[in-house]
Parts: structure tokens; sequence; C-alpha cells
């Protein structure tokens, strides 16, 4: 229960407690602090009603003693005792405040202060905002750990000493800063969407965070084409969650999807988010992934599913991105499209990018195709060598499944032979 808890409330809080101090740093520890207070004291006395607000007020009750060792005493004592009425017993009646709902977009906006570099921004609010362990978020960068922690520090001691407010900014800073929060909001949807770690296939808590703050961008920003673009991606993918895992929590690919279990109202409204991103001129990348998105919210089934428009779109936004991770994409589209054997020519391309040298989906992906042109065993290497790579123990055991499964087709077809 505690870790359940601490996974929803985690961001709410430090983005509060962040407000609340002007710090980062202290308001992670601020946090981690109230963490171990519930791991001590809700084995013994229950899990209260009420347990966000009590993390909080924990944690608040610490702002507190922290503040009173600060110079600037007086200024802060009253911030605090503004939020907390006088007679009032915080663990029993404190709610979050009327702020909460914008605190975490505050902290975004923060950590996306142009004085912090594109990548430790981005780093830095996947942390605080989503969760994420150094590891993980490496993962999705392709970097090594160690560099994504330094990243992480750096980024942490700029805000401390720069003095930045904890706030959204207004006219041409909201605007400066809009790109780098949607990509943060893109990063966290995607780690929603397939977890780079632990038990479960997906996170839908993030996907769903993701998609609040998503609209509240919009809502900040509405004239903007690209908040609106990443909505209707977010929403077009998030209505298939509920078809991509069965029963028993194992995946279920794409192809095989029960379509009656999409979520008809968010492909509903991603069509008009979308629709709303072109009409204000958007060409960015989020539209392009919402068209390809789209293609298959609008197939009745996989065998309708338009992969030549697919291709092109990749292909439209492999040359605006340049990046390997949507080549890869591209080639799973060529397979569909035109052959397995003109998609492994991409793929093998691919695997002289050192970027992908350690990411599981490109091994992943070539044994897929390997397997449709009856190289059994060679798949079957790369099956396992996917597995070995990722860190996600649902996905790392469907990769061995497939794994063995080359060996039990092999094994049929020399019968066969």
């Amino acid at each position: 229960m505690v870790e359940a808890v601490w996974r929803i409330e985690s961001a709410r809080l430090t983005a509060a407690l962040a407000r609340t101090v002007n710090d980062l740093a202290s308001a992670e520890d601020l946090a981690q602090d109230a963490l171990i207070a519930a791991l001590e004291q809700w084995p013994r006395t229950g899990v209260p009603d009420k347990p966000s607000a009590w993390l909080w007020a924990v944690a608040r009750r610490r702002a507190v003693d922290t503040v009173r060792r600060r110079a600037n005493l007086e200024r802060k004592l009253a911030l605090l005792a503004h939020e907390t009425p006088d007679g009032e017993d915080p663990i029993d009646a404190l709610e979050f405040d009327r702020h909460v709902d914008d605190d975490v977009l505050r902290l975004m906006f923060t950590a996306c202060h142009p004085l912090i570099g594109r990548d430790a921004r981005v780093a830095l609010t996947l942390k605080t905002v989503a969760g994420l362990s150094t590891d993980e978020i490496a993962r999705a960068f392709l970097v090594p750990s160690s560099t994504l922690g330094q990243r992480i520090s750096r980024a942490k001691k700029t805000l401390s000493t720069s003095g930045i407010a904890f706030e959204v900014p207004v006219g041409d800073e909201l605007t400066a800063r809009l790109a780098s929060v949607l990509e943060v909001v893109y990063l966290v949807f995607n780690e929603g969407y397939a977890a780079t770690s632990g038990d479960s296939w997906t996170r839908a808590d993030l996907c769903a965070e993701a998609m609040r703050l998503g609209r509240m961008l919009a809502a900040l920003a509405p004239d903007e084409p690209e908040p609106h673009a990443l909505v209707a991606l977010m929403e077009f993918q998030a209505s298939r969650l509920r078809a991509r895992t069965a029963a028993d929590g194992s995946p279920v690919p794409l192809d095989r999807q029960d379509r009656t279990r999409w979520d008809r109202l968010l492909i509903t409204h991603a069509e008009g988010a979308m629709r709303r991103a072109e009409h204000l001129g958007g060409r960015g990348s989020y539209l392009l992934q919402a068209a390809l998105a789209a293609c298959h919210a609008r197939a009745v089934n996989a065998e309708a599913t338009d992969w030549p428009r697919i291709a092109e779109l990749y292909r439209e936004l492999s040359a605006r991105t340049g990046s390997p991770v949507v080549e890869l994409n591209r080639a799973v589209a060529v397979s569909m499209a035109e052959s397995p054997t003109a998609a492994l020519s991409i793929v093998d391309e691919l695997s002289e990018v050192s970027a992908l040298r350690d990411y599981h989906l490109l091994p992943a992906v070539r044994g897929d195709l390997l397997l449709k042109l009856e190289r059994r065993d060679e798949a079957r290497a790369e099956f396992q060598r996917a597995a070995a790579m990722t860190g996600n123990e649902v996905e790392r055991t469907l990769l061995l499944d497939r794994a063995a499964s080359c060996r039990t087709e092999s094994t049929e077809h020399v019968r066969a032979q």
C-alpha cells in the first residue's frame, strides 16, 4: 500500500513542497522523509483514510523545521502558516490546497528552464514527475546511467543556486519553454504505455497523468498546434490500453487485439484534437505520430490497416527527426507494406548505430523479421539477445517464449522435411 500511494502521490508531493520551500533538492528530501515515516508508522497504525494528506502533513511539518534554520525565517513561516489554519490538526484535517492541481505543471516548467540543458531538463523532470529511476531514464536516453546521473545532479544544483521561481511562465516565456515540457509529457506517457522495467507491461497511472498534463498545456496555449497534436497522439495510443494485455497480464500484440475493447470515446476526442492541431497549421512530429496512430484506430481489423500510408508517414517522421528509433519503426511498417527482406536491410544498417547497441527492440525486431523469412535459428538468437537487454519482466518472458517457439517450430520443420 505504501508503494502504491507513493507511486501515485510522489510527484505531486514533491512539486507542492518545491513550491513551498522553493528548492527542488530540499523538496525531494522532505518527500523521502515522509515516505520513511509512512514505512515506520503505517504497518503499526494502519493506512490512514487520506494517505496523501498524511504524507503532505508530515512533509510540511518537516519543512517548517527546515525553514526555521534559514535566514529568511519570517517570510517562509508566514507562507506555511497561511497554508495551515490555526486550530486544525494537519494530519486529521489537511487536504491538498487548491494549488495542487497545478503544482506538477509548475515543477515541470521550472525544471525546463532555459538555464538547464535540454537533456538535463527532460531527465530531471522524468525523475521528479514520473518517479523513474536513473537507470530507467538512461535506457530511454540510450546513455550510461553515470552520465545521466551527472546531468540530473547538475540540473538540481542549477535550480538551487539560480533562484528560479517555481511557477508557470506567461507570454513569450511560456512559448519558449513549451516544447521542453511537451517532450517531458510525451516521455512520461511512453513510460506508462510500455514500462522500461518492473513487473507490469504498462503503467496506466503514468498514461493518465501525462494526458491530464497534456490537456492542461493545450488549455494554457490554445493557439499552439503541438499541445493539441500531443493530446491526440496520447489519446489514440491510450485508447488501446485495455486491449494490450490479457487477463493474466501478458502482452497482446496489436494484430491480435480485440478492437471492441478499444476506447472509442478517446479515439473520437483524439480525432478532434488532431483536427484542431491541423487547423492551427501544425506540421510537427507529434502531429505526424498522431496521424500514424490514427491509421491503426481507423482500421476495423488488422487486415484493413493502411501499411503503405504508415510506412510513408514514418519516412517523413524519420527525415524530420533523424531518430534511429523512428527508423526502426519504419522498418516494421516496411515489412508489412513491402516485404520482410526490404525491412531487414534497414534493420541491418541500424545495427551499426552506436546509440542502439543496447536497445532491446533492435534485436527483437530483427528476430521477428528473420522468423518471417524462416531463418528460425537466427531468430531465436536475436530474441534471446533482446530478452537479456530489457529491464521489463513481462517483456523478457515474452521474448524468451518467442525464442523457445523458434526452437519448437524449427524441430517441427525438420520433421516435416
